[in-house]
């Protein structure tokens, strides 16, 4: 085959490299070498998905390059809102008002994926949560991932947020080459918070070889997502896929596309970057009749592994081979400087309380409506300012 016909078949859809080739797969996913972006294989790589807690990933960057602003320090603390502490499971359970360490944060953040903990994040770092979208967003946009959209930090389900496996690429990318000092963060096998060991839900750290990240993650109509990566000889190969049926099929399903991968001796001459669109943009999937109204809550879970007689064998199912590698974290400790974003003018943190609403009992007279602060302006022309969703 003739290099100038490449371009033709990329435009027609997915593409796999000779020595990739194989049975089709349903569901979007990248792979690429991330020293120079190249790509091994990729279907749908522009498919609208919702990114679940690859979300997180996101917001780890967001924060890396808030810390190399100087907005913030990895010693920060970092406080749990009252609204941060209010989100759903997976989490960490922390009481509003407790403080920790930002790179212990980030740590619980990535490795036990606590939705809490990000939130926690998101709006120390950004000020609201809010802001921190648009500062999510404000990255996406510079990255060029052009097919998604971000509304919060930890990637709980909204019909409003949303990525593709071809922007995910350029996000891990971004990650690994701009903020190398960060990558053991990624590989962690597991976190010791006092007597309680919490293991990583990324089941090919520690028992695929090389593997050293990145993330997973799961919602209903998300189904099972998981970046994977791996380094062998010298060479990091990164794998996305979207939409896998449970925890185990997505680690299988990404270690044989990783396996794959290393078996190419060259990369195809385009790049993440630089891949033409195809297929549908526009649209988003939803798996949430197929995951959840057929498979029983106790596999709705980054947790959940299939178990009985009828569960398949998979070296992904075993316990580790090895004592775990546990990094200890928990709260306390943060001596840095508070996060930028929590002081007003005169250096004082602001306080962490509701914005005053009308008493529900008797009429709302005209501009009563709470001011969102931070926007903008407060008011224009005597106007109440429009509350930013």
């Amino acid at each position: 085959m003739r290099y100038r016909h490449f371009p033709r078949l990329l435009l027609a859809g997915a593409v796999a490299l000779p020595v990739l080739a194989g049975p089709a797969l349903a569901n979007p996913t990248i792979v690429f070498d991330l020293e120079n972006g190249r790509i091994l294989q990729h279907q749908e790589a522009f498919k609208r998905w919702y990114p679940a807690s690859l979300t997180k990933l996101m917001t780890a960057y967001v924060t890396f390059r808030a810390i190399a602003a100087g907005e913030v320090q990895l010693d920060s603390p970092i406080k749990v809102t009252k609204r941060s502490a209010g989100e759903p499971p997976s989490k960490m359970g922390f009481k509003p008002g407790s403080v920790m360490r930002l790179d212990n944060a980030l740590k619980m953040m990535l490795v036990k994926s606590a939705n809490d903990v990000a939130m926690a994040v998101g709006e120390n770092i950004g000020g609201s949560q809010a802001a921190f979208a648009e500062r999510m967003n404000t990255e996406a946009r510079r990255l060029g991932m052009t097919g998604s959209h971000f509304v919060n930090p930890n990637g709980l389900f909204s019909p409003d947020q949303y990525t593709t496996a071809r922007d995910l690429g350029l996000l891990v990318m971004a990650i690994r080459t701009e903020f190398p000092q960060y990558a053991p963060w990624f590989s962690i096998e597991g976190l010791a918070v006092g007597k309680k060991q919490i293991p990583n839900y990324n089941l090919l750290i520690g028992r695929y070889p090389g593997a050293d990240g990145m993330k997973t993650g799961f919602v209903c109509p998300s189904g099972f997502n998981m970046i994977g990566s791996a380094t062998r000889d010298g060479r990091t190969l990164v794998a996305v896929v979207l939409g896998e049926q449970s925890t185990i099929t997505r680690a299988e399903t990404t270690a044989r596309l990783l396996d794959q991968g290393f078996a190419a001796p060259v990369s195809s001459w385009t790049t993440v970057a630089a891949l033409p669109a195809y297929g549908d943009t526009t649209s988003v999937n939803d798996l949430r009749d197929e995951l959840c109204k057929k498979k029983p809550a106790k596999e709705q879970s980054e947790a959940a592994v299939p178990v009985g007689d009828k569960a398949p064998k998979s070296p992904y199912r075993e316990k580790l081979d090895h004592v775990p590698t546990l990094v200890a974290v928990g709260l306390g400790g943060a001596t840095g400087p508070k996060p930028k974003a929590m002081l007003d003018a005169s250096g004082q943190e602001y306080a962490d309380v509701p914005l005053p609403t009308w008493r529900p009992d008797l009429p709302q007279p005209p501009g009563a409506e709470p001011i969102v602060m931070g926007s903008a302006a407060a008011t224009q022309d005597g106007q109440p300012a429009k509350a930013l969703n």
